[in-house]
């Protein structure tokens, strides 16, 4: 989910290379996408008006764009055709120039061509010698657009507390999907994990390369395991950081992350509690959570009134949920005053929500951020099917909601992927003899430490560098550990991974 932001779900897939592996350089077949491989590419100028600022970021930082056609459909490669837009910082080191270095921040859904500045201070000097590359995938961003004109950035929620919530939550899940079916039918079969992955390759040779490195954070660790999967030969060196488990990718791949995410609310709980000067949660940490709870429970009787807003008991659990995944001041003071908008709204009084409390708001409840949502779910559903009867939802909400009352209905809820058309591809069999750089935290909440774990133990050619004591989602040039920075920066520039698994401490508050 980068940005890292407000959303709960990331993703991964699993699926069988299907002769996607490109031919070897004695073949003399012709290629099929031959004119997406050679291709010109028109590089220009990044800022796209007066307000773009992201443009203006990656011009400062000496970024160039272009746009890179791909075949819509694989199978029919003289097709219908869509762009993906890409940036790029190009290396300045040249007598020691590695290659390119692709990016992708996470989502499914998410945005990254604006992160080669901030990806390119993070790699430090061994940055001068890679042409750094921000790719938005097909349907995101700057490239060829999905938008289901849903009234939500996600497809998410939770299904309250009574037979009769679930019911609107699976009325409103099914809407969304009739949404994509009514809006964007046509090209929804197309939007998958395996076909993000293709549009790689032809990145790749459209840039020139013969092979590329990768960083990826949250489901683009997993968008990397399938890469590195379809086209083995084509990759370098390989960073995934906040790591997917493939074994667990699905549209319900939150599920089992209630503890993780139950941690995290209990470390905030307690920095919150240090502050009660500050934000009047509570002077311990249970106290914070009880009002957490009062919060929820105020919200099933009847929605919270915050600004413009009306917050219901599935929303509110979504909320707290989006507070938890950077372990930093910055982050916990702003779900802090999020907390005591919620526990104010909850005690009647009339609240005008903090800034981060009305973006996340906005992104759940109005359709500012449809386009993120609509790729996101349509992605997760054209990867891995969903259970379709919502009696299986049902039951597993109820059994979660012994165990967790406040995270275990949300991840197991029924959602959107529930009515939607079979994927058409397998899912991914990961393979895991291509050297790779694992990189995550012990408290992450959205890509579980365990999953990490459970990746490295099947991958024999990985190593593992662990941030231990961190409630943190993404690390490398995010968190601010040297310890994980310089790991990775030196496998960038030599290429040779560490002989052991690395752990590194977190550090204080």
């Amino acid at each position: 989910m980068t940005g890292f932001a407000a959303s709960a779900a990331l993703a991964l897939a699993s699926a069988l290379a299907l002769g996607t592996t490109p031919a070897t350089t004695h073949s003399t077949a012709p290629d099929p996408l031959a004119r997406y491989h050679h291709q010109h590419l028109d590089w220009k100028s990044c800022v796209l008006g007066p307000d773009d600022d992201t443009g203006k970021d990656l011009e400062k930082a000496g970024a160039r764009c272009a746009d890179v056609t791909v075949p819509l459909d694989y199978a029919d490669p003289n097709g219908r055709t869509v762009t993906v837009a890409v940036s790029r910082i190009r290396a300045t080191d040249t007598a020691h120039r590695v290659g390119a270095l692709l990016l992708n921040s996470g989502g499914p859904g998410g945005q990254t061509i604006g992160d080669p500045p901030w990806v390119r201070a993070a790699m430090k000097d061994v940055g001068k010698r890679y042409d750094v590359v921000g790719v938005d995938p097909r349907f995101v961003g700057r490239s060829t657009a999905l938008d289901c004109h849903w009234p939500t950035g996600s497809g998410i929620r939770g299904p309250g507390r009574d037979r009769a919530g679930f019911d609107r939550s699976t009325a409103f899940a099914e809407k969304l999907a009739r949404d994509c079916r009514k809006y964007e039918g046509d090209v929804l079969p197309y939007a998958t994990t395996r076909n993000t992955a293709r549009d790689m390759d032809v990145i790749r040779a459209a840039l020139g390369e013969r092979r590329i490195s990768y960083l990826g954070y949250s489901y683009g660790s997993y968008l990397g395991e399938v890469y590195a999967t379809m086209f083995p030969r084509r990759t370098d060196r390989v960073v995934l950081d906040g790591v997917a488990d493939p074994a667990r990718y699905s549209p319900r791949l939150l599920r089992g992350s209630e503890p993780a995410n139950r941690h995290a609310l209990r470390d905030w709980a307690t920095w919150a509690a240090a502050r009660d000067t500050t934000y009047g949660l509570g002077r311990t940490r249970d106290a914070v959570l009880a009002a957490v709870d009062r919060i929820q429970a105020a919200a099933e009787r009847a929605p919270l009134r915050v600004g413009a807003y009306r917050v219901d008991d599935g929303v509110v659990p979504m909320v707290v949920f989006s507070g938890l995944s950077q372990d930093d001041d910055a982050a916990y003071g702003a779900f802090a005053q999020g907390v005591r908008d919620l526990r104010d709204a909850a005690d009647g009084r009339t609240v005008t929500p903090s800034a981060w409390l009305a973006d996340t708001l906005g992104f759940m409840l109005t359709g500012s951020e449809s386009a993120y949502g609509s790729v996101q779910m349509s992605i997760l559903c054209g990867d891995v099917a969903a259970p379709r009867d919502p009696r299986t939802y049902w039951r597993d909400v109820q059994t979660a909601r012994a165990q967790d009352p406040l995270f275990g209905p949300v991840t197991n809820n029924i959602g959107p992927c529930a009515f939607w058309e079979p994927p058409r591809e397998r899912p991914t069999v990961i393979r895991d003899d291509v050297p790779a750089l694992l990189v995550n935290a012990t408290g992450d909440p959205r890509t579980v430490y365990e999953g990490a774990r459970a990746v490295h133990r099947g991958w024999p050619s990985s190593r593992l560098v662990t941030l231990r004591g961190a409630d943190q989602h993404a690390v490398f040039g995010v968190y601010g550990s040297d310890c994980v920075d310089a790991t990775v920066n030196t496998y960038l520039a030599t290429g040779r991974l560490p002989g052991a698994d690395v752990t590194c401490a977190a550090s204080p508050h």
